[in-house]
C-alpha cells in the first residue's frame, strides 16, 4: 500500500502519508496505526473490506502488450493469475483465500468453456448419426448426409476467415446450428432418393427426381432461414449482427452443399438397396393407417378432431401469452450472465460484492460541459443532486463523483468543519476544492474539465435493478434541465447493459414483425396461397408464444445471448411446414381429397420430419450441460422450440388444412 496515502485535516492544516508506511512491521502498534490509516483514508468498503478481513488489489489494464504491441490476450493472462497468484498464495485450509474478478477473468472464463462446448459438438454428430442410421439402417445414406453437413461448417468457418471474421461466445454455436439444419435438409434428400429407388428407378434417376421434387420446398426452406438470421442485422447489436453474418453466410453454403452437393454424391455412391426396400414396405404397409400415423391422419378426416386440435392450441396459445406478458428484458441473476451462479467467477464476484461497498457493476452517468466549465457551480450541483437522488436507490451501495470530493477538500480547508461539507456559491473556493481533488484522483474529470462522470456501484445488474436505476436517471434528466450542462446516461458496465437492454426491448417486437413478415412472403411465393400461408405460420407463432412463457417459467430474460432463439426457431421450424404443405398441395392439386392427400405428405415427408425434429432437439439440448449459462439457456430453449414446431407441424397443419385448406379451395386457387 505505499502508493495509497490518506490525508486528514490538523491544527497545522493538511497533513498526509502513505497508508502503510515503511516502517510497519506487522506488531500490535504497526497494526493500530495502519487501522487508524485506513479508517483516515476511507478506504473501508473500497480497498478494505467493511469486516478489515480482506483487502483489494485493483491492477488497471492495458490495451496491447507493451513488448509485442499485439492486443493483449486476456486467455493468458486468465491463466497467469490463476498460476502465479490464486495457487501460490491460496492456502488449502482456506485460511488466505484469492478471488479474482474483472474482464479479464471473464473473457478467460468463457474461453476455458468454448473448449468444453467443441465436445457437444462431437456429441451432436454422433446424436444425428445413431437417429438417422436407426431410421435409414444404411451407412453410406448416412455417412454422405453428415459429410454434407460438416462441410458446410467448415466452408462457412473458412469464409468467415476470408472476410476477416471469427467466432465469439456468442457465435461459437452457430457451427451447431448449420449442421443440424444441414442433417434437416439432407435428411429430406436422402429420403426421397431412397423411396425412388425402392420403386425400382436408378439412383441417377432417383436423384433427379428428388432434387426437383424437393427444389422449391428446399429453396424456400433455406432462403427462409437465411432472411431469419439476416434480419438480427437490423438489431444495432454488434455482437448480433456478428452471429446474424456467420449464420447466414452458413446457410447460404447450405444451398449448395444440401441441395446440390448431396444429391450428386448419393447419385455417385447409391444407397442401401436393403434400406431402400424397407424404406417403401413401411410405406406400403400403410403410414397413416396404423400407429401414431393414424391418429395424427384424423385431424385431417374429421371436423371434431380438427376443431380439438385448433382449440387446445389456442387454450395454449392463451395462457402462454398471459405468461409470457412477465417476461423482463435484461439478465435475471446477480453476477457474470455468461457464467453459471455456481462458477469460480461468480462466487468470487459474490464475495466482493457482499464484502465492500463496491461491486464490478458500474452505473455512471455523464455530465457533459463546455470546456473549462465542469466546476461551475451549476455543473457540480447537478452532479451533486444527481449522486444524492441515486443514494436513496437500495440498489445503489455507493456513488462516487467530482462535488463529493470538492465538499471534502472544502471543509478540510475549514478545519474539517461539517458546516462546510456543501458547495460553496463562491467561484474561488470551487476552483481550488476541484484542483486538489483532480490531483488526488485523476479519474473524476478529463483533461479539458468538460466532463465529470457520476459514478453508481450497483449491487448487481439484474433487469430490474437496471430499469429502476435507468428510470431514476431518465427522471432526474427530465426535471433538472440546465443550460450549459448535459446530462449523459449509459457508461460503465452496468450502464452500457442498461443501453442495451434498451435496444433489445425495441428491437424485440421489431424482429419479430420482420421475420414474420419475411416467412410470410417467401411462403406466400412457395405456396401461391395466402390460406397456406396461415397454415404454415400459425403453428410457429404457438410455439414462439410458448417459449416466451417457458422463459419467465425458467427465470431467462430476453437479452443479447437469448434475442436470436425466436429468429433461429422460426427460421428453422418453418422447414416442416414447407416440406409437408408442398406434398400435400401438389397432391391435392392433382385431385386427392385433403385426407389422401396428407396421407401421402406423411408417407413421403412424415417419418423425416419427425427424425429431423428429434435430431435437432437432441443435438442442441446437450448445450444444456454447457459452463456458458447462455449457450445453456439457448439450448433449452432451442430443443424446446425444435420439437414444438415439429409438433405444431404434424398435427396443427392438417386441423388448419380441414377448414382452410380443403381440396376444392386449393383446386380452385391452382386452377
Amino acid at each position: 500500500m505505499p502508493v495509497v496515502r490518506y490525508t486528514e485535516v490538523t491544527e497545522l492544516g493538511f497533513a498526509g502519508g502513505p497508508v502503510m508506511p515503511d516502517t510497519y512491521d506487522g506488531s500490535k502498534e504497526s497494526l493500530e496505526g495502519l487501522r487508524q490509516n485506513i479508517m483516515r483514508a476511507g478506504l473501508v468498503g473500497n480497498l478494505v473490506a467493511n469486516d478489515f478481513k480482506s483487502a483489494m488489489i485493483v491492477v488497471p489494464l492495458l490495451d496491447v502488450d507493451p513488448a509485442s504491441g499485439n492486443p493483449i490476450d486476456y486467455w493468458a493472462l486468465s491463466h497467469a493469475i490463476e498460476k502465479n497468484v490464486r495457487d501460490k498464495f491460496e492456502t488449502a485450509d482456506g485460511k488466505y483465500k484469492v478471488r479474482v474478478i474483472g474482464f479479464a477473468k471473464i473473457v478467460g472464463s468463457l474461453l476455458d468453456g468454448i473448449l468444453q462446448v467443441m465436445l457437444y459438438f462431437v456429441a451432436a454428430i454422433l446424436i444425428a448419426a445413431a437417429i438417422l442410421y436407426y431410421f435409414t439402417r444404411c451407412v453410406r445414406s448416412t455417412s454422405v448426409v453428415l459429410l454434407c453437413s460438416l462441410i458446410a461448417v467448415i466452408w462457412q468457418i473458412g469464409l468467415l476467415k476470408l472476410l476477416g471474421l471469427g467466432l465469439d461466445p456468442f457465435s461459437v454455436l452457430v457451427p451447431f446450428l448449420i449442421f443440424a439444419i444441414g442433417v434437416s435438409h439432407g435428411a429430406q434428400k436422402m429420403n426421397g432418393i431412397q423411396q425412388d429407388v425402392g420403386r425400382g428407378t436408378v439412383t441417377l434417376v432417383a436423384a433427379r427426381y428428388t432434387f426437383r421434387r424437393l427444389f422449391v420446398a428446399g429453396v424456400t426452406a433455406l432462403l427462409n432461414g437465411a432472411a431469419g438470421f439476416a434480419v438480427l442485422l437490423l438489431i444495432p447489436i454488434p455482437a448480433i449482427r456478428e452471429l446474424a453474418i456467420a449464420a447466414t453466410i452458413g446457410v447460404c453454403v447450405l444451398l449448395f452443399t444440401n441441395l446440390v452437393l448431396l444429391p450428386v454424391i448419393l447419385s455417385i455412391t447409391g444407397v442401401s438397396k436393403t434400406a431402400a426396400a424397407r424404406s417403401i414396405k413401411q410405406e406400403e404397409q400403410g403410414i397413416g393407417t396404423r400407429g401414431v400415423w393414424a391418429v395424427i391422419n384424423r385431424f385431417a378426416e374429421s371436423k371434431v378432431w380438427a376443431a380439438s386440435a385448433i382449440l387446445v392450441a389456442l387454450a395454449l396459445g392463451i395462457g402462454g401469452y398471459v405468461v409470457s406478458k412477465r417476461l423482463q428484458i435484461g439478465d435475471l441473476d446477480p453476477g457474470a450472465p455468461e457464467l453459471r451462479a455456481n462458477s469460480r467467477y461468480n462466487v468470487d464476484n459474490a464475495f466482493i460484492t457482499s464484502s465492500y461497498a463496491l461491486s464490478s457493476d458500474v452505473f455512471a452517468v455523464i455530465v457533459k460541459t463546455p470546456p473549462e466549465q465542469c466546476m461551475q457551480y451549476a455543473t457540480l450541483q447537478q452532479a451533486d443532486r444527481l449522486s444524492w437522488q441515486l443514494q436513496q436507490l437500495p440498489e445503489v451501495q455507493a456513488t462516487v463523483s467530482l462535488a463529493d470530493s470538492v465538499k471534502q477538500v472544502t471543509a478540510g480547508t475549514y478545519e474539517g468543519s461539517a458546516k462546510w461539507y456543501t458547495l460553496s456559491r463562491n467561484q474561488e473556493i470551487l476552483n481550488y476544492g476541484g484542483q486538489q481533488a483532480i490531483q488526488n484522483t485523476p479519474d473524476l474529470s478529463n483533461v479539458e474539465c468538460s466532463v465529470i462522470p457520476v459514478v453508481a456501484y450497483l449491487k448487481d445488474h439484474r433487469a430490474a435493478t437496471l430499469d429502476k436505476v435507468s428510470a431514476t436517471v431518465e427522471q432526474f434528466i427530465a426535471d433538472n434541465k440546465t443550460a450549459g450542462v448535459e446530462l449523459l446516461p449509459a457508461a460503465g458496465a452496468a450502464g452500457i447493459e442498461a443501453a442495451v437492454n434498451q435496444e433489445v426491448r425495441t428491437a424485440w417486437l421489431k424482429m419479430l414483425a420482420y421475420i414474420y413478415g419475411t416467412v410470410a412472403i417467401l411462403c406466400l411465393i412457395a405456396f401461391r396461397s395466402w390460406r397456406a400461408v396461415l397454415v404454415a405460420l400459425l403453428p410457429l407463432a404457438l410455439t414462439s408464444v410458448l417459449c416466451e412463457a417457458l422463459m419467465v417459467v425458467l427465470g431467462i430474460g430476453v437479452k443479447v445471448a437469448t434475442l436470436p432463439v425466436i429468429a433461429l426457431g422460426v427460421g428453422i421450424g418453418v422447414d416442416y411446414a414447407l416440406y409437408l404443405l408442398s406434398v400435400q398441395l401438389h397432391g391435392q392439386r392433382m385431385g386427392m381429397p385433403l385426407p389422401e392427400a396428407y396421407r401421402a405428405a406423411l408417407a413421403f415427408t412424415g417419418r423425416i420430419v419427425a427424425l429431423v425434429g428429434l435430431t435437432l432437439a437432441a443435438g442442441v439440448i446437450t448445450w444444456a450441460w454447457s459452463p456458458i449459462k447462455f449457450q445453456a439457456d439457448m439450448g433449452i430453449l432451442l430443443a424446446f422450440m425444435f420439437l414444438w414446431n415439429m409438433l405444431g407441424a404434424l398435427i396443427l397443419i392438417p386441423a388448419l388444412s380441414y377448414f382452410l385448406l380443403p381440396t376444392s379451395a386449393v383446386r380452385k386457387v391452382s386452377a
